[in-house]
């Protein structure tokens, strides 16, 4: 039996690590950020995973009302709807990560282009207006917030120009738009952070030349063509080459590194196909890389979607081995960007309409009546870890928090047979199933010195046993449409994650060793250590 072992010591230097995972959530459309539920969703996530900040579409969607234009061409402004939703935003500790897009419906060239709501996904008819609609939206909040809190926030230009149901125009009309938009902030104050260019997922460089407008259609591959191809970010080079060479200010880069590829053929056939395992962590140090070679090597890395799949209707979303990839795609990418924002936190999404049943494969990390999946565990177990990094290897990561002297520590168990990205699983559970299957069990043995003698180590496990929603909905069959109290009992077994200690001995050190089930996540914590250490 294979196992994961480390001894660690509390007073170790360690290296500074930086939470990239809780920087960012995404949350689906503004309009939704308007219910009790979702608010209720994202109170929960921002108290117990420690988000930061919450990026959505539909700023500007009719449904929120911003903009209107008469037919003698006298544009309306109402910031009711925004004023609700960012007070609130406010109110929960949660900062907006604000994306510029939609147009509304009197500024887009065309109309309903995508989701089920109708987004306006094309350039504005004039950008005059595009930038007077900017311009009086980040005035009003400079005004009811104040210009320090403002320049808190990221503005960020559009969502995914290189899809053609997003921005119904070309690449160079999405550059247009980025600068425009970007001169419009930096001239209210040089402190609001823009950033672009906000493309989705990386594609292989035998379909990208650079140059091309439009990457809606590319050729289909086989799993083993997409591992030895070479993946780039779509039209990241390209961006910050333009915005150094036409002077357009650039604070952050953004795109969307799903590690999938949802290629097309000629005739809108499609292969939704997982890469390999590594593909998160490969992309990221790649952005990291583009980045740092360019004019801007300065500039953040937001990335503002990122997921196991691109997917809304992904099973495997509602299960632990997505869990298991999240935990171990964060740990292995520690330090490279800045943000790798988890897409989303919250079933309340309509992009294809309302989810059909309870578990429904929805991008959230908790369901529609509040039940948490294993997802928002793995998020609130990274938010546990400290800023210093002390042990890394396959399956185990250890951290102390600089202040306090404690340690934390998470592993995993992602089981070697599968050498992709969690699968993805559409038209029912079958795949999901078939994958939590996979694995045999790793033991933990992990020795922790340097701590307080006769302290409690606190060891949480999450497996298909304990904290698995979805293992909790079939034990009580599977119901279609839960009642009130099967919602309870539900709810409060997907929180009942599985609790230990271990107690360390007089010399201070304490062994911590458990046989894992396939694709369980633990958290292992201390009381503040005998010494900190340097920091």
């Amino acid at each position: 039996m294979d196992e994961l072992i480390a001894v660690v010591d509390a007073a170790g230097r360690g290296v500074p690590v930086r939470h990239h995972w809780s920087k960012v959530v995404g949350a689906g459309r503004a309009n939704e950020g308007l219910r009790a539920d979702w608010q209720e969703h994202l109170a929960l996530v921002a108290a117990e995973c420690g988000f930061e900040y919450v990026r959505f579409h539909g700023l500007f969607h009719d449904d929120m009302f911003v903009c209107r234009v008469d037919a003698d061409g006298t544009a309306h402004y109402n910031f009711q709807y925004v004023d609700a939703l960012f007070d609130r935003l406010l109110e929960l500790g949660v900062r907006p990560f604000v994306e510029f897009g939609f147009c509304p419906g009197d500024l887009a060239r065309e109309k309903a282009t995508v989701f089920w709501w109708g987004a306006h996904g094309s350039p504005p008819k004039d950008l005059g207006r595009w930038c007077e609609l900017v311009e009086r939206t980040v005035c009003h909040w400079i005004t009811r917030y104040g210009i320090d809190e403002v320049a808190s926030w990221y503005f960020e230009v559009w969502n995914e120009p290189n899809l053609k149901p997003f921005f119904a125009g070309s690449r160079s009309e999405y550059f247009a738009l980025y600068a425009a938009t970007a001169r419009t902030l930096k001239a209210l104050d040089p402190r609001l952070r823009v950033g672009g260019p906000s493309t989705s997922n990386f594609v292989p460089d035998a379909r990208f030349d650079g140059e091309t407008e439009d990457l809606s259609c590319h050729t289909i591959a086989g799993p083993d063509v997409l591992d030895a191809l070479d993946w780039q970010p779509v039209w990241v080079e390209w961006f910050l080459r333009r915005c150094h060479d036409e002077g357009v200010p650039v604070d952050f880069v953004s795109c969307h590194p799903y590690p999938t590829d949802w290629a097309l053929d000629e005739h809108g056939q499609g292969a939704k196909l997982t890469r390999d395992v590594e593909a998160t962590p490969c992309d990221l140090a790649l952005v990291r890389k583009l980045v740092e070679a360019s004019r801007f090597p300065e500039a953040e890395i937001h990335l503002t979607e990122w997921s196991s799949s691109s997917s809304s209707r992904d099973f495997t979303h509602d299960t632990l081995p997505a869990a298991t990839f999240v935990v171990r795609a964060m740990t292995s990418s520690l330090g490279v960007v800045d943000s790798l924002a988890y897409w989303t936190f919250t079933d309340v999404f309509e992009e294809v309409g309302a989810g059909e049943t309870l578990f429904h494969g929805g991008f959230g990390m908790v369901t529609l009546p509040g039940i948490v999946k294993p997802t928002f565990h793995a998020f609130r177990m990274l938010h546990a870890l400290g800023d210093r990094l002390l042990h890394r290897s396959e399956g185990l990561c250890v951290t102390r928090n600089s202040r306090t002297g404690a340690l934390a520590a998470i592993a995993y168990v992602y089981p070697p047979e599968v050498t992709r990205s969690v699968p993805a699983s559409f038209s029912s559970r079958e795949v999901a199933d078939r994958t939590a299957a996979i694995g045999l069990p790793r033991v933990l043995e992990l020795t922790l010195t340097g701590l307080v003698p006769a302290d409690e180590v606190r060891v949480e496990i999450l497996d298909d046993q304990a904290g698995d929603a979805l293992s909790a909905w079939r034990a009580v069959d599977c119901p279609a449409e839960p009642t009130r109290e099967q919602v309870r009992v539900l709810r409060a077994a997907a929180r009942a994650t599985k609790i230990e200690f271990v107690r360390a001995d007089a010399a201070g050190t304490a062994l911590v060793r458990r046989e894992l089930r396939p694709w369980s996540v633990v958290l292992v914590t201390t009381g503040p250590a005998r010494s900190s250490g340097s920091s």
